[in-house]
């Protein structure tokens, strides 16, 4: 079988240099260079992607062994039924190492031709360094290799306003680019580099924040060698993902002219600002997962299929989503209910392993994030209690007691709020008496829940339901009640 490679696959593309990446990992190749090949192939759109390895150590090599082409592989659920696409990626002209090869690094970025600028560096990519010196050969951080590279371009081109650059980036930090702009203004104050350069960045650079969704599993290792079968390529750095996909980026109207992502029948929404779509997504996505993840792990399910599943399960979200959660969003309900769907019928992806005990992690202040914007909303609007988002608080504090019917727990959280909720079950007096204990403690939640009126009553009768009569009675207890609503 032979490798991979503009050779064997006999490739006769060959996009124009316009767009350099930060980042070489499985998810910005199964998601902005899917994209972008996607685009070029539908439109007919020029854009050829330079990837920029952002650490000393990383994947450059191995893409330059298949001079940079690989397949994305994507698994899902389109209208009820599973999907498989093959796609053979190939906008990728180049890949660099500016560690071990900064000259070649450094033509891409004074180019002329160069517009846009991608990143996925991590969470913890867009930060500062101490003392970091941007005139090293590259910087240390992501940062201060965009401070250097925009400031050589400042230098190269004269301060020409039409050679600056569109930055998107992709990391999953709230206002990312955001961030980063004001990272490299600091580091361009701290370093004394002339006004007129920070002018020209505020002016000529258009920094774009962006909120990505996609599951990529990554390298199907377990499987590798039936799939390169399949392809008839022996590739290394193929990479799976979920079918489902969505780029949500505040820019200008130039910006998305330029881009026109959504043209090529891609899910990507342009936006002015990202507050309230983010909104959207955190208490539809984020805030169903949550409420999932503690009434699965009582039935003794362990991933999010396996749970969505069980009707009951299913039927619970779904409605909480749609009585509780989508009437407090802002937007026109026809649009909220179609992303809704779309975003629960991802729970059914027959091709996804997603465990309940890893989107557990440091479930406490997710609630409180993703659930009780909901809960209080709805309170403040109707003066009752939401009674599902209340009844998967009332599972949450059965998971962290650490058992439930035989089934044992592995919580991660906070150590101090797990000892406090455990101690608080070992020692309790009524159901009243350990939820009023648990919601007024201001540690876990920010605030002293007990003074919403009836919150402590009512997850005091769901924990006693459910401990007494079992998840799944208590469950259909809300079935039946939806059924005759």
């Amino acid at each position: 079988m032979n490798l991979l490679n503009r050779t064997t696959y006999q490739s006769k593309t060959n996009y124009p240099f316009k767009v350099l990446q930060f980042g070489e990992g499985n998810f910005l190749r199964a998601f902005v260079d899917w994209m972008i090949y996607k685009m070029n192939k539908e439109l007919g759109t020029p854009y050829g992607v330079v990837v920029v390895q952002p650490l000393d150590k990383g994947m450059v090599e191995y893409l330059q062994k298949q001079d940079n082409l690989y397949h994305v592989i994507l698994q899902g659920v389109k209208d009820g039924t599973p999907i498989e696409e093959k796609e053979l990626v190939d906008c990728i002209i180049d890949s660099v190492n500016p560690y071990t090869h900064y000259k070649r690094y450094q033509e891409y970025f004074l180019h002329p031709a160069l517009e846009l600028v991608v990143s996925n560096t991590t969470e913890a990519g867009i930060s500062r360094i101490e003392n970091e010196d941007i005139f090293a050969t590259p910087p240390q951080s992501f940062p201060g290799k965009v401070c250097q590279l925009l400031y050589q371009r400042y230098l190269h081109f004269k301060g020409d306003k039409d050679k600056g650059l569109d930055f998107i980036c992709c990391e999953l930090i709230d206002k990312n680019a955001t961030q980063l702009k004001e990272i490299v203004l600091e580091l361009a104050l701290s370093n004394h580099l002339e006004k007129g350069f920070m002018i020209w960045i505020n002016d000529s650079c258009t920094f774009c924040s962006s909120l990505v969704d996609r599951i990529v599993p990554g390298f199907p290792k377990d499987n590798i060698e039936q799939i390169q079968k399949e392809l008839g390529y022996k590739d290394n750095l193929v990479v799976m993902g979920e079918y489902f996909h969505l780029w949500a980026i505040e820019a200008p109207q130039q910006t998305r002219e330029k881009y026109p992502f959504d043209k090529a029948g891609l899910n990507v929404v342009w936006l002015e600002d990202m507050t309230q779509f983010r909104d959207k997504k955190v208490r539809i996505l984020n805030g169903s997962h949550t409420a999932l993840v503690p009434i699965g792990l009582l039935s003794g399910y362990e991933t999010v299929k396996e749970a969505f599943e069980d009707s009951n399960i299913s039927r619970f979200i779904h409605d909480m989503v749609a009585s509780e959660v989508i009437p407090n969003i802002q937007g026109s309900p026809e649009t909220l209910n179609k992303f809704a769907a779309d975003i629960l019928e991802r729970f059914y992806n027959p091709y996804i392993r997603h465990f309940l005990k890893d989107i557990s992690l440091n479930s406490l202040s997710k609630w409180m994030t993703r659930d009780y914007p909901s809960l209080i909303d709805g309170y403040q609007a109707t003066g009752k209690i939401p009674q599902k988002i209340t009844f998967s608080l009332a599972a949450l504090l059965i998971q962290y007691k650490g058992e439930y019917n035989g089934i044992p727990f592995t919580i991660n959280d906070n150590n101090a709020h797990i000892t406090f909720i455990q101690d608080a079950w070992k020692n309790m007096q009524s159901y009243t008496d350990l939820s009023k204990r648990i919601l007024a403690n201001k540690k876990i939640w920010n605030t002293d829940l007990t003074t919403i009126n009836g919150l402590t009553e009512a997850i005091a009768t769901n924990i006693e339901d459910i401990m007494t009569n079992g998840i799944q009675s208590a469950l259909g207890k809300f079935i039946k009640s939806s059924n005759h609503e």
